[in-house]
């Protein structure tokens, strides 16, 4: 944990005080939708705001350069197995980080559009992003290791973080003119 902190402490404060600059946004975004005639400002505004401070961090981590390893791993749960094996901070770090890369992104995607309202579609969503992370770990050679596993867990995050927001998904709520 502390190396995490060492490694990452960073992306972690930059991400808090994001928190302040979001809510700002949203506010802002809101006022501005809703002058448009927009049918849901606020809910969108969140959604859109809340994807883009929830996700941000994760992926400036994970584009950020290192020393370790490179290369590419496509055997699927080749990598887990390896985790698996090893200290329980570790197992913790790497799936519970792949896990949350992509959860923001899961949580508010059905949440700001009907379109997006189904596990599925999220989950391909989230898949495509996370593999195009893979590769441009891999193209611009930051030092890592680019794996599908990476890719099945983030997606499995962004799909669980959606199921967790179902109540709350665009297809289940009325935006009539009475809405607003």
């Amino acid at each position: 944990m502390r190396q995490t902190w060492v490694l990452w402490g960073n992306v972690i404060i930059a991400g808090t005080f994001a928190l302040f600059f979001g809510v700002l946004a949203i506010m802002l975004l809101a006022r501005r939708r809703a002058r448009r005639g927009h049918p849901a400002p606020l809910r969108t505004a969140l959604a859109d705001v809340g994807i883009v401070v929830g996700t941000a961090p994760w992926i400036w981590m994970i584009l950020t350069p290192a020393t370790g390893q490179e290369g590419v791993s496509l055997v699927p749960f080749k990598d887990l197995a390896w985790i698996a094996s090893a200290p329980w901070e570790t197992v913790f770090v790497q799936v519970g980080g792949n896990l949350l890369v992509f959860a923001a992104l899961g949580a508010l995607l059905p949440v700001r559009t009907a379109r997006m309202a189904s596990a599925a579609r999220v989950a391909a969503v989230a898949a495509g992003a996370s593999a195009l992370v893979e590769v441009l770990q891999y193209a611009l050679r930051l030092g890592r290791f680019s794996s599908v596993d990476d890719v099945l867990i983030n997606t499995l995050g962004a799909a669980a973080a959606a199921l967790v927001t179902r109540r709350w998904w665009a297809s289940h709520i009325s935006v009539g003119p009475n809405s607003r």
